[in-house]
């Protein structure tokens, strides 16, 4: 199957149910969280993590934020996108808050993976933007998908959050894979130099609400 062809598939296509499958204390710079690994049906532990801030077992209007794995800018700390920005930002929030998550998903460079995301970044280089240059790698614009963030909510007991983001495509996977949208609280970090052409690409050509 060609990207392009999974890339026109629903964002929720993820059809399995996840359970926890490890559970530990997490002491961060922000304060203290329980970080949560999950497993597949099967048992088989997946990639995908989440951090757990004070008592969600009731399971409303959880303040969450869905996070792609960028490790550039969130372990480098690159200035060419707003990665880092947004994950410092949503962790301050919920750790300031009596309770939150943030669902951190390792889906690298719109789902292409680290090496193709630095074949993406030479191509900008040469003057294409992020769309252009994930297309011209033969990918499509963005290949995450978002049911399995639905799941992982759900394995944790959690049926409706205040979403924190600004990709209507984060709203929509949650909401087909089950988990109900209280309301959507806007995650904008700062512009700069280095990043404006990229913030400008969100707006554009995916809809981002910046």
């Amino acid at each position: 199957m060609s990207a392009r062809h999974h890339a026109a598939s629903s964002p929720v296509a993820e059809a399995s149910a996840l359970s926890a499958f490890a559970r530990a204390k997490l002491p961060t710079r922000w304060g203290v969280f329980e970080v949560v690994s999950f497993a597949n049906v099967a048992g088989e532990p997946v990639e995908h993590v989440a951090i757990v801030h004070g008592d969600v077992t009731d399971g409303r209007s959880v303040p969450t934020r869905i996070h792609s794995e960028c490790l550039t800018g969130d372990v480098f700390g690159s200035l060419r996108c707003d990665c880092r920005d947004q994950l410092d930002l949503a962790i301050s929030r919920v750790a300031d808050g009596h309770r939150g998550v943030v669902l951190y998903l390792r889906q690298e460079g719109r789902g292409i993976g680290i090496a193709h995301k630095i074949r993406a970044y030479e191509l900008q280089d040469e003057g294409l933007d992020t769309a252009e240059a994930n297309l011209r790698l033969g990918f499509a614009e963005d290949l995450r998908r978002y049911g399995i963030a639905a799941q992982m909510l759900k394995a944790m007991g959690i049926r409706s959050v205040e979403l924190h983001t600004n990709n209507a495509r984060k709203l929509e996977g949650l909401e087909q894979g089950g988990v109900e949208i209280v309301r959507r609280v806007p995650i904008v970090g700062p512009e700069r130099p280095e990043n404006a052409r990229y913030l400008a690409t969100k707006r554009s050509k995916f809809g981002h609400l910046l």
